[in-house]
């Protein structure tokens, strides 16, 4: 149950037809994404909260997290997608070293890439199909204990 529930609340945030543009933590980013909260759930029930910024559609993925020089500790970047695929992602333009957090449409992390290379072109791929990937800082994923069978839980008012 609270797995479609998530699932729901993840598919309603997906489809929003014209996203509220807020004010955040970042100023690179404000009046180009919607600005929500994001709760991970760990194994042993434990939740940790972000700000996220929502990247819903082409152009705010496509642009990500590039040109962004600081990020708060629990600030991150959830990019949604309407379908489930494969999911590479590059670090061109982004100058902060990032944790890629890859999540399947039910909201369960599947995978997990610590640490990014800033600037790189390299492609960083989640290892199967996935239809979130949530960007935080570099370590936070490992400091926080972030890991494959954690829920993401997109906190909508």
């Amino acid at each position: 149950m609270r797995a479609l529930l998530c699932l729901a609340a993840l598919l309603l945030a997906a489809c929003s037809p014209q996203p509220a543009v807020v004010q955040g933590t970042v100023p690179e980013l404000d009046g180009v994404f919607e600005f929500d909260s994001l709760r991970i759930v760990n194994d042993t029930g434990e939740t940790l909260t972000f700000d996220v910024y929502l990247a819903t559609n082409f152009e705010q993925q496509r642009r990500g997290l590039m040109y962004v020089r600081h990020m708060p500790e629990t600030t991150g970047m959830l990019f949604i997608y309407e379908d489930m695929s494969i999911r590479s992602m590059w670090m061109k333009n982004t100058y902060i070293p990032l944790d890629m957090v890859f999540a399947r449409p039910d909201g369960t992390v599947s995978s997990v890439i610590a640490n990014t290379e800033p600037q790189s072109l390299r492609s960083l791929a989640s290892i199967e199909p996935v239809a979130f990937v949530l960007e935080l800082n570099a370590g936070k994923a490992a400091e926080l204990g972030v890991k494959p069978g954690d829920v993401l839980e997109l906190h909508l008012p």
